[in-house]
């Protein structure tokens, strides 16, 4: 029933009945979060960069992702690695720089 639903869908979005907006809806709720951008792993050095390229203290940085200061510290460490939403939205900075936060 799935696979009929999503053939539909894509029939109707490539005729233009349907808009982009709900055709994603319909996407991403019958085949999973998988259909969305991954946000790839980022390295302790690239944090650290990505960082001082925004001229930022790692305080200051905690601040913009909703983090600790020494969570921050230790993504740049190495000692852990970002997930969820806090490498969601280092992928973002990574992509658009940190003004897209601001």
């Amino acid at each position: 029933m799935t696979e009929e639903i999503l053939e539909m869908a894509a029939g109707q979005h490539r005729l233009g009945i349907m808009d982009d907006a709900t055709y994603r809806k319909i996407t991403v709720r019958h085949l999973g979060v998988g259909t969305l951008p991954s946000a790839e792993p980022i390295s302790g050095e690239e944090v650290k960069a990505m960082r001082e390229r925004a001229h930022l203290s790692q305080a200051a940085l905690a601040r913009y992702l909703n983090l600790t200061t020494g969570y921050v510290s230790q993504l740049e460490r190495g000692t852990k690695q970002a997930k969820g939403a806090a490498l969601v939205l280092l992928n973002v900075i990574r992509r658009k720089g940190i003004d897209a936060l601001l």
